[in-house]
């Protein structure tokens, strides 16, 4: 059961017991192991967990290919060297090979690296402090930690479990272009993929509930992406509802029953319309806690009611952003948290302490890698006007106004957005749309974590020609200046 030389078998006392070895369990470990504390984790798929071999890196070498032949479709001289279509099978070769062939010897080792002790199977609490690995039971001196993570939670629909619908895992690891696919959903997964599988030879049709794409975020956003989409062939329906499905003969197309009295045939369906958290078979009523829920957590991603303050729940089991990114920042600051208490050291759990996960509310960033890409940060305009702030929200074409971004594509399509709080004069959130935009976004986040003033982010100078220009044009609006021509004429 044990994986780790030199470590003991499971049913040891260990400081600290991690149930789920994703990035988020593996940066827990990692923090713990630095403060001094043994550590032992547990894991029943594979090290590495859904970010590794379902989602994040799958999907984006699966858009990667896509985006770059678009890439040099807008750019004169270039596109007259991209002929044809992609070559699928070398597409998911590479894919293969980011995802290792789902083998996690790689992340096994490092785990050895830092003397963390890897548990194969599934753990469930069996008590305060008690974690239960078939048979053998591992026992906690101070913490344990939940990272269990999420996955797609299916509509309660009439046919679905007979047609065995796509969930991002099969979106993911599938070896074959269906024809015909249908993806419901219109956030970030449901466009991300509708944009991959289309970019590799499928008709895709993508249906969403709402009034447009990516409700979360600023409007122009879904607007653009939607627009992309569409543009690359992809059929896209928004106020569209599934009602019911089936499927011929078991193994045949997939019938959609649309809510307009319409159908569909397709020859799979992909569902991306939310996810649910992995506690519902991890003995949380062992410590009463109900099964299946989302877990509360405090600022040091300590579960809240639990006596004595042992168990903690990081990424996406708590809710606060289900990012792969953001949940390996609670690991860190949970995981030295874990460390100072265990060491009888005070912490700091004041807003951006070292034992605070602040930018949970405050900076989250997400990138979008679809065509157009999409990168945001903070809060959008209507957000943070309901939390209270007066804001002004500040809009720049970056296609008419940066110079660089006409470099970057002809004709290029993307909008910018900042959001300032007007009574501090600093940056609540900013947004980003266009081809190439997901590497402006760090210095987004480092400017509304900081909360730096306006007045300062002047004297940030961005380089020409260069999309990042964008700061510039932005701040020039905010302040009434009308700048310089747009395209350096």
């Amino acid at each position: 059961m044990s994986d780790a030389p030199g470590g003991g078998p499971a049913g040891d006392t260990y400081d600290v017991v991690v149930i789920g070895v994703g990035p988020i369990g593996m940066n827990l470990a990692d923090r713990a192991r630095a403060g001094g504390l043994s550590v032992a984790v547990v894991e029943r798929e594979l090290v590495g967990g859904e970010c590794a071999y379902w989602a994040c890196i799958p999907s984006k070498a699966l858009l990667r290919p896509v985006v770059a032949v678009a890439d040099a479709r807008r750019v004169e001289g270039a596109r007259q060297v991209v002929d044809g279509a992609l070559d699928p099978a070398t597409v998911f070769a590479r894919r293969d090979a980011f995802v290792h062939d789902w083998h996690d010897d790689g992340q096994a080792r490092w785990l050895r690296s830092i003397s963390a002790t890897l548990v194969r199977g599934h753990g469930r609490l069996a008590g305060p402090r008690r974690v239960a690995v078939g048979d053998a039971v591992l026992t906690a001196r101070h913490a344990v930690a939940v990272c269990t993570g999420s996955h797609t939670a299916l509509p309660d629909l009439p046919g679905i479990a007979e047609v065995r619908p796509w969930t991002n895992r099969e979106a993911t690891d599938a070896h074959a272009v269906p024809a015909r696919l249908a993806v419901v959903g219109g956030g970030a997964i449901g466009v991300e993929m509708a944009g991959a599988w289309q970019g590799l030879g499928a008709d895709v049709i993508l249906l969403a509930r709402g009034d447009g794409l990516l409700p979360r975020m600023e409007p122009f956003a879904g607007e653009l992406v939607a627009r992309g989409l569409a543009d690359a062939g992809v059929d896209v329906r928004t106020g569209t509802s599934v009602v019911g499905l089936c499927r011929k003969g078991g193994t045949g197309p997939v019938t959609l029953r649309l809510d307009d009295g319409g159908e569909l045939e397709v020859d799979e369906v992909l569902f991306a319309t939310g996810r649910a958290p992995n506690t519902g078979d991890i003995g949380l009523e062992t410590v009463g806690l109900t099964p299946g829920s989302w877990l509360e957590v405090d600022e040091t991603c300590r579960v809240r009611d639990i006596d004595d303050g042992w168990l903690y729940a990081v990424g996406d089991v708590n809710h606060h952003a289900l990012l792969t990114h953001q949940g390996s920042y609670q690991a860190r600051i949970a995981g030295n948290a874990i460390g100072a208490r265990a060491a009888g050291r005070p912490l700091d759990t004041a807003p951006w302490g070292a034992h605070a996960i602040t930018a949970d509310s405050h900076a989250v960033p997400q990138v979008l890698f679809c065509d157009p890409e999409v990168a945001a940060v903070g809060l959008s305009a209507e957000q943070a006007e309901h939390a209270g702030h007066r804001v002004r929200a500040v809009d720049v074409d970056l296609g008419e106004k940066v110079p660089g971004a006409s470099l970057y594509a002809d004709g290029y399509k993307g909008q910018a957005r900042m959001v300032v709080d007007t009574d501090h004069d600093h940056l609540l959130g900013v947004t980003f749309v266009g081809p190439g935009v997901a590497e402006l976004l760090h210095s987004a986040t480092i400017a509304v974590a900081a909360q730096v003033p306006i007045d300062r982010l002047w004297h940030a100078v961005p380089c020409f020609p260069t999309i990042s220009e964008i700061w510039l044009r932005l701040l020039e609006a905010y302040r009434g200046s009308g700048g310089l021509p747009g395209r350096g004429d």
